[in-house]
């Protein structure tokens, strides 16, 4: 078995996507020494390599646009690649958070009240006629993102609407719409999923404590900044509703094989959806690594089952 690992990319979270692909390489090639896997970075000459010599399978592991987006999925669709991971529809509308975050409240979930703005729209309306109108429809505190990105880059958390300008050109240093999102209270946890012979699973939760109370991109990534507690310190009740809700946005939206929703557990125990990751990080200071071993489960083994998964449907 070849097994081509695709990390790295364009992107703002390169570094951290080569991170991951190196990790679940090494991982692969444990639990898996009689395979080929090869770690291979996004070039204008990765085509016409696998046209001349395909892998059995490809892990992409890009994250942010460059990967989430839908568009490497379609192109190994074209060439006939089995690869792990949601198909590229399904991709991207779980990279685009509003259009995500509307089809899962469809489906019964909680999510926080938000608005998308377009960089056109926010400069035509001008900023004190939209801060207006988002204090009377969301109100402050709230939080300002970028619609279609990961890894908390361009996030903010605006407590007033003085605030809300320089949160907002940091979100659209990032992409050309932001998402303005009511704030909820309460306890951040992640909840990842992965497909099994019997169907979805969802590993236990991750609860995150970012020292400075906001975790962002430097919280994420650098080791001794977050404290995790994995299964999180929630009720049974109450994780069962996190687990619950993060299988119902990973078959909402139609996702595969692997998937990590970010919840927000309030005071009275609701889970709120805030976004679902289609690659999740597989860093060392990631939450899917986390919880795949408090469940007891070794990540290149898991791994290779998804490989072996995606193989068996071609």
């Amino acid at each position: 078995m070849q097994v081509l690992v695709l990390a790295g990319g364009l992107s703002a979270e390169r570094d951290v996507s080569l991170r991951s692909g190196r990790r679940v390489a090494e991982a692969l090639r444990t639990a898996r020494p009689d395979w080929q896997v090869i770690e291979r970075d996004v070039d204008a000459t990765l085509l016409a390599e696998l046209a001349a010599d395909a892998p059995d399978c490809v892990v992409p592991l890009l994250h942010g646009s460059a990967g989430e987006d839908g568009a490497v999925r379609d192109v190994l669709e074209c060439l006939g690649l089995p690869y792990v991971g949601s198909r590229a529809a399904a991709s991207r509308l779980a990279f685009d958070k509003p259009v995500a975050k509307t089809l899962v409240r469809r489906a019964g979930l909680a999510t926080p009240e938000a608005v998308a703005l377009p960089h056109a729209t926010f400069r035509e309306l001008g900023a004190p006629g939209v801060m207006a109108a988002l204090e009377r429809g969301i109100g402050f505190p709230l939080v300002v993102k970028p619609a279609r990105g990961g890894s908390a880059l361009g996030v903010s958390i605006v407590r007033e609407a003085a605030e809300l300008p320089a949160a907002m050109v940091g979100a659209f240093a990032y992409g050309d719409v932001a998402m303005l999102e009511r704030f909820v209270d309460g306890t951040e946890v992640a909840v990842g999923v992965v497909e099994t012979p019997d169907g979805p699973v969802a590993l236990p939760a991750v609860e995150i404590a970012a020292d400075g109370g906001f975790y962002d991109y430097a919280a994420r990534y650098t080791a001794g900044t977050t404290e995790f507690h994995v299964p999180a310190r929630l009720d049974d009740a109450v994780a069962k509703a996190a687990a619950e809700a993060a299988l119902t946005a990973h078959e909402t939206l139609g996702l595969r094989d692997w998937s990590r929703s970010d919840l927000i557990i309030d005071a009275e125990g609701t889970p709120w959806f805030l976004e679902v990751n289609v690659a999740p990080g597989m860093t060392e200071t990631s939450l899917v690594p986390q919880a795949l071993a408090a469940a007891g489960i070794d990540m290149g083994a898991q791994m290779a089952a998804l490989v072996e998964r995606a193989v068996a449907r071609v």
